[in-house]
């Protein structure tokens, strides 16, 4: 049984209360290790070792900075194999997309942001003969950082990196769900020579732990990713303290087939644009609207190929469906999935639970699920699901269309497959969403702004978006 500890100015320790909660492997429903419950003490311990760190690590130079993230990104993958099986074992994702995915990702949000920071350029403003004006982006202090289960170290280094890489420090808490990798990543940073109490990890519940980060008084910026409830809970508590604040939230993405698509390969992107990590992406397209032309041949072609994807143990290289991340969101899931048959949603493949032999037989696993039959307003097609469900609605016109994709709350990311580059261009533009990917899904570049409108989030990560977002800019005017 594995037993984590907090990670606070450069060493691990208990919770100050002794407190512990179980950590569930999703794919066994076993428990197999053990976090600490922290409490506001422990946060309070590890806010005042980042303060302390800050005052010298936010005057180090950028190339040093630099220097260290870039060891950092090393470490990461030199321990590739250790915590991609880390990953799948707290997650229930299968092995190959750990490590397809996930680990890379998160020893490349290091580089980028080491490099990034030795070209983190400010603007300067000459005023005729009168002043000139210059730009300083300057560290802010101690930031929170709160990431979710879905993407575990690849989503809490995507926070990490540019604070640390803009010379802030970090306290940073993962999901109390999926919390393997983000302790270890506090042995990878000691060995890569990060000076003490640059990085902080701590671990529980968002509700004691995750709430006494955000209102601390000396935590200056919060960056959170996770559900839209808890990012309005987040917003409306620190209101009056007037912190920094970024939140990427919930989706509920369209995924627009046009008849004049190449229907071969839009079948195949939205295999992976709706089942890849169990459905379980904030960009996952999990409403997918096909022309009425198309709209046969499309579901045909998507049901054929949905129907051989093998859903089961993580460790087997042919399952492309691995677990839920928990008991309770599985239960959720197949929730949906009983509501949406109330609505009058007929399954076309799925909608099932699946119980593997072997190790993984009580496990929490759910068939990819494709449903059609409903109307764009029903709760199926405006809650977000998180999970291996889609639903499919044919359409007339582009502006119909446009409609039925901009109905929910949500404005995260948006799919467009058609051969027309003026209708690209025009539906692109009035989609309500952060990100529209046309004729392709998933390519992510990291040099550009992440981040969605509506309830999907406040602001922009990514790129020099990030790293603008953990500095504040101060104009300075010299009078000629």
């Amino acid at each position: 049984m594995k037993k984590l500890q907090n990670f606070i100015n450069g060493e691990y320790c208990e919770p100050v209360n002794g407190k512990y909660i179980d950590n569930v492997n999703p794919a066994t429903a076993e428990v197999y290790a053990q976090i600490p419950d922290s409490s506001a003490e422990d946060v309070d311990n590890a806010v005042r070792a980042a303060h302390d760190a800050f005052k010298t690590w936010s005057v180090t130079p950028a190339g040093e900075r630099s220097r260290i993230i870039l060891n950092i990104a090393a470490g990461i993958e030199k321990r590739m194999d250790e915590l991609v099986k880390a990953e799948t074992d707290d997650n229930g994702k299968p092995l190959w997309l750990s490590k397809e995915t996930d680990i890379p990702r998160a020893a490349s949000n290091f580089h980028f942001y080491a490099t990034a920071i030795e070209h983190f350029a400010s603007e300067a403003h000459p005023m005729e003969d009168k002043a000139i004006n210059y730009t300083l982006r300057q560290p802010i202090g101690v930031c929170a950082c709160i990431s979710p289960w879905n993407l575990p170290l690849y989503l809490f280094t995507w926070k990490v990196a540019p604070a640390l890489a803009a010379g802030n420090t970090v306290v940073a808490k993962p999901s109390e769900l999926t919390p393997v990798t983000a302790s270890m990543l506090g042995e990878i940073c000691k060995e890569a020579g990060l000076p003490k109490g640059v990085l902080n990890i701590l671990h529980g519940f968002g509700h004691t732990a995750g709430a006494a980060m955000t209102s601390h008084p000396q935590v200056k910026v919060i960056s959170f990713t996770g559900g839209t409830k808890t990012g309005e809970t987040i917003a409306a508590s620190v209101a009056t303290q007037f912190k920094k604040l970024s939140l990427e939230m919930g989706g509920k993405n369209p995924n627009i087939i046009f008849d004049d698509s190449n229907l071969k390969r839009a079948i195949s992107t939205s295999v992976h644009s709706s089942f890849r990590n169990q459905g379980e992406i904030c960009l996952c397209g999990s409403r997918i609207f096909i022309q009425k032309g198309v709209y046969e041949e499309f579901k045909k072609g998507l049901v054929e190929k949905v129907s051989k994807l093998k859903t089961g143990d993580p460790y087997e290289e042919d399952n492309f469906v691995g677990a839920m991340v928990s008991k309770n969101h599985y239960e959720k899931v197949l929730s949906y999935i009983k509501l949406a048959q109330e609505e009058g949603g007929k399954i076309l493949s799925g909608g099932k639970a699946v119980k593997p032999e072997g190790r993984c037989a009580n496990g929490y696993f759910i068939e990819p699920t494709i449903i059609e039959g409903l109307p764009h307003d029903c709760r199926t097609n405006q809650e977000e699901i998180f999970g291996p469900v889609v639903t499919l609605q044919p359409f007339d016109t582009e502006e119909e269309v446009i409609e039925y994709a901009n109905s929910t709350k949500y404005g995260l990311a948006s799919s467009v497959w058609t051969e027309n580059l003026s209708r690209a261009h025009r539906v692109a533009g009035k989609l309500h969403a952060g990100i529209v990917w046309i004729n392709c899904w998933m390519m992510r570049d990291l040099r550009t702004p992440f981040g969605g409108v509506k309830n999907s989030g406040v602001g922009r990560e990514g790129g020099f978006e990030a790293l603008k977002f953990f500095t504040e800019e101060k104009n300075v005017c010299v009078k000629i």
